[in-house]
């Protein structure tokens, strides 16, 4: 399993990075870094570090719980295993490019965690099943509202600049990103989306 593999990869670069300053710098997203010397790649290695065992647990079961169903849809619509790991490290860049263009300048600026691309497939989750319960601070809540309360306040928050570490920008833009992907390629999923979203509550 695709999700499995991305989880415990994770798990091992983060756990092992924890308390390791140099080694966090050598792969976060740094901005800076990328536009001074090149380094492209921070786009992809900031999403496999995180700050500590809440940030990486957080992540972690967000995506082990939505990963895993968004993979067989995947499987079933695009009859490639490809699709899946491709959407997920499509969600790392694009999630991470607003963020790149707003910070270049700034050396102090740094990302770590893969809140962007678990964003992009929890989002990407809600387009098939828009009225999946679940629960948030143990509140049971539709996937649909959790979406929207999501999209509000981290847009709030991206816009306030909170200086709380989180990267908002990156979770509001990989939601973004796991709407669109999956419609940019198979346009039919819109209008399955919509009959979803008013015919399937129970």
């Amino acid at each position: 399993m695709i999700t499995v593999s991305i989880i415990v990869l994770t798990c091992l670069v983060s756990v092992t990075s924890f308390n390791h300053a140099q080694r966090i710098d050598d792969l976060s997203m740094w901005p800076y870094m990328i536009k001074e010397k090149k380094q492209f790649y921070r786009f992809v290695t900031g999403g496999f570090v995180h700050a500590d065992f809440m940030h990486l647990g957080f992540n972690m079961l967000s995506l082990f719980f939505f990963g895993s169903f968004i993979e067989e849809v995947f499987l079933q619509i695009f009859q490639s295993k490809l699709y899946y790991p491709l959407f997920y490290l499509l969600a790392l860049i694009m999630s991470s490019i607003p963020t790149y263009l707003k910070h270049q300048n700034n050396y102090g600026y740094r990302a770590i965690g893969a809140s962007g691309a678990v964003s992009a497939v929890v989002f990407a989750a809600i387009l098939f099943n828009p009225w999946a319960r679940i629960y948030v601070f143990v509140i049971p809540m539709p996937a649909v509202l959790y979406g929207i309360l999501y999209l509000v306040g981290t847009f709030y928050m991206a816009r306030r600049d909170m200086g709380d570490g989180i990267n908002h920008d990156a979770h509001l833009w990989g939601a973004l990103f796991g709407l669109i992907c999956p419609l940019i390629f198979e346009p039919k999923i819109g209008p399955y989306f919509l009959d979803q979203l008013l015919h399937g509550y129970r």
